[in-house]
């Protein structure tokens, strides 16, 4: 390959650095390799029911990928940022002009919830919950922990399927959403059998029970984490300055404000310390965004400032019924919704949409489109 290649190395293969990787491609001079630990793309807005039996959660990077991008199956354990490589667990290095760090997110679990929590923020978690519940006869009490999106589209993916579901929220139901989505929401859950129990903080995961920090206990035969996200320690542990989750700092162009040949995607971004909501809604356009930026340093012109807004947000609850919840542009959420037969096809037709604009991307570098936002901080918050 002639020298004058600038290499890029995409860090995760999750919809912001799979997209990313696509969009290098509007340059043919820019050596692409996308390091990710599995052979196949996990579509996590699938893994609720990927656990349930419901669907599938994964699809092969060979429908993805745009020609000429390497994939390295492969995990990364440091960004050398001074010999510009990438270190591999197995062993080997990767040499880079740019690296784009779209590492995604993990689950946060307590130690006091690990042993015997299960959660569902990646696959491997989530297919071991499949093979546990698989085994669990089907009267036995489920509890999910966490009332977000994740947490109920998960307790009515199993109450659906005839599952003892009880749903414990640290505070209210659906918090993002807007009084008479959660409404809508509540009503759903008490039809089909799934106790809410609001306001409640479980302080321990135990083989039969969870335990509730006022020292009640209920009997739990399988007890799901979705309490939170929490993202990988690669950018703090390769020097690089995060915020107090570990997210990496960027400035406005998602350019790591250590180092301008580091830009972050997706969920483990922080610009100007203020993040976006970990999504899929804006893992495609960060990843969008970081390419950009990429493919400016490489023109040698500046690179653009976020513009990023909100629409909403979808959940679903069960297979025949959803919520598209409407939101300003800085993600605040009003009193309104579709819900019902319609919400649920509006949700369908989103989970189809983050695949599927990768893969237009991949045959049309450049063609991804999202909605526009409104000025963010221009400075980027002290690092932890």
């Amino acid at each position: 390959m002639p020298n004058t290649f600038s290499k890029v190395v995409v860090i995760g293969g999750g919809y912001a650095g799979t997209l990313a990787a696509n969009h290098l491609r509007m340059r043919a001079d820019v050596d692409i390799t996308l390091v990710n630990p599995r052979p196949e793309f996990v579509d996590r807005v699938r893994l609720h029911q990927f656990v349930a039996g419901t669907g599938e959660a994964t699809v092969d990077y060979g429908t993805l990928l745009g020609e000429g991008i390497r994939l390295v199956v492969d995990s990364v354990t440091r960004i050398d940022t001074a010999a510009r490589t990438v270190q591999l667990a197995s062993g080997g290095a990767l040499d880079y002009d740019y690296v784009i760090y779209a590492v995604g997110s993990t689950a946060a679990i307590p130690s006091s919830v690990s042993e015997f929590g299960f959660d569902i923020a990646e696959f491997e978690p989530a297919r071991r919950l499949r093979a546990r519940l698989a085994d669990l006869p089907v009267n036995a009490p489920i509890t999910v922990v966490g009332g977000g999106l994740t947490g109920i589209e998960t307790a009515a993916e199993l109450a659906e399927h005839g599952r003892r579901v009880t749903l414990v929220c640290g505070q209210t139901l659906a918090p993002s959403f807007g009084a008479p989505g959660r409404r809508h929401i509540a009503k759903w859950l008490s039809r089909h059998g799934v106790a809410v129990i609001e306001a409640a903080v479980v302080s321990e995961v135990r083989a039969d029970a969870v335990v509730f920090a006022d020292g009640g206990v209920r009997a739990s035969a399988l007890t799901i984490w979705a309490g939170g996200f929490g993202v990988p320690e690669l950018a703090a542990a390769s020097g690089l300055r995060t915020d107090a989750l570990g997210r990496l700092l960027t400035d406005e162009t998602l350019t790591s404000i250590d180092d301008d040949r580091v830009i972050a995607a997706g969920d483990a971004a922080a610009p100007s310390g203020q993040p976006l909501r970990m999504s899929c809604y804006a893992a495609g356009p960060l990843g969008a965004q970081a390419a950009d930026t990429v493919l400016s340093r490489i023109a040698g012109t500046e690179p653009t400032v976020i513009s990023l807004g909100f629409s909403g947000a979808c959940v679903s609850i069960g297979r025949r019924a959803g919520i598209r919840q409407f939101a300003r542009k800085d993600d605040t959420a009003v009193n309104a919704y579709i819900g019902g037969r319609m919400g649920a096809a509006i949700k369908e037709m989103t989970c189809k949409l983050a695949v599927s604009r990768i893969r237009r991307e991949a045959r049309k570098p450049g063609s991804v489109l999202y909605l526009k936002g409104g000025p963010r901080p221009e400075q980027p918050a002290a690092a932890s």
